[in-house]
């Protein structure tokens, strides 16, 4: 490819940061604009970076006939209106997960990167972590087998970020679908990505984002401040069906009355069971006896070059065609899952999908 590939950012907050040093290492990228409504985040950001196209209205940025692709990293009630603004745009995009609010903006999201034939990718960074093809490896040699049942835990003893994470009306939810994504969208992916067929989820408001104790909470939002809405739930658990006849449980949590934070993900197979935490260890039989598999690499069981990896492999599939790997289908179906899990909530009654 003679010119590099011009990015833009919507969306500069904590999350930008990630996306923003992918591009910069990715010698096929300029980085070339920036857009935030936050005008003093917008700034901070270009300064940092050096940019100096800054925009507070993303559809002015989307002008830019020669700017190619964007990231969003907005809060979530906006990644269905920047993304699908940008998609008529002309515009490739790497839209941050959860994909939308719901299911029904996460189709619209669909359509409209079919209609402008470009590409919308989500923002699933587990899938590129290096835990992820390690275990695809097993799992793609049959070293698991039939993978009947998973568990996924996600889990903050006090961990609700305040800011829009607390404010349902920007956030669509709580820890499920900030959090629990993530492991429902790795765990899927890992057994195949089977289609959801019925889901019977629960939450609960106890606990709230716990404003009275003392100490950082170590999770906080640029967006936070002494006046955050708390309106979401503070655990989800759900036990989701798919039409493999496979189950997943997954438990998530902002605040929750724990010894300390949690994320183990297990994958149970017919040959063999693998843990996640985040090291890589097998559970299975040799030679008739009981036996437990370590890998003898730490380095590539870490979670460093997550986004990375992610970034890489967008602007791949942009300048050369390849199949992306999270597509935006994929983040449809993960938003009926959660759209699922809050629904049965409210009803108390299994969903079927």
């Amino acid at each position: 490819m003679g010119q590099k590939l011009k990015v833009g950012i919507i969306g500069t907050g904590s999350i930008s940061a990630m996306h923003i040093e992918g591009y910069l290492k990715n010698p096929n990228v300029e980085l070339y604009a920036f857009c935030d409504i936050n005008e003093a985040q917008l700034k901070k950001m270009a300064a940092k970076y050096g940019i100096t196209r800054t925009y507070t209205d993303c559809n002015e940025m989307l002008k830019l006939k020669e700017l190619d692709a964007v990231s969003v990293c907005t809060w979530n009630s906006a990644h269905a209106p920047c993304t699908i603004a940008a998609l008529n745009a002309g515009k490739h995009v790497l839209c941050e997960k959860p994909m939308a609010t719901s299911a029904a903006e996460a189709r619209e999201m669909l359509e409209a990167a079919k209609r402008n034939h470009k590409l919308l990718m989500i923002g699933f960074v587990r899938r590129y972590g290096n835990d992820c093809r390690i275990v695809k490896d097993f799992i793609d040699k049959d070293f698991i087998g039939d993978i009947y049942y998973a568990k996924a835990t996600y889990l903050r003893r006090n961990g609700n970020p305040g800011g829009w994470f607390g404010d349902k009306s920007r956030s669509a939810g709580g820890p499920l679908i900030d959090l629990g994504v993530h492991v429902i969208d790795l765990t899927r992916y890992l057994m195949g990505n089977p289609k959801p067929v019925s889901i019977y989820g629960v939450t609960y408001q106890k606990l709230f984002n716990r404003p009275h104790i003392k100490g950082a909470k170590g999770y906080t939002s640029i967006s936070s401040g002494n006046h955050d809405i708390c309106d979401v739930e503070d655990f989800a658990s759900a036990m989701i069906r798919y039409d493999n006849g496979a189950v997943l449980s997954i438990e998530a949590s902002f605040s929750l009355n724990i010894k300390n934070d949690q994320g183990t993900i297990e994958l149970f197979g017919d040959k063999a069971g693998v843990k996640l935490d985040p090291e890589v260890e097998f559970y299975t039989e040799t030679n008739d006896y009981l036996t437990n598999i370590s890998l003898d690499t730490s380095s590539a069981l870490s979670f460093d070059g997550l986004f990375n990896n992610e970034i890489d492999h967008y602007v791949d599939c942009i300048i050369n065609g390849t199949p992306c790997k999270s597509p935006a289908e994929d983040g449809v179906t993960i938003m009926t899952i959660l759209d699922g899990v809050y629904e049965s909530a409210r009803t108390g009654h299994e969903v079927l999908l």
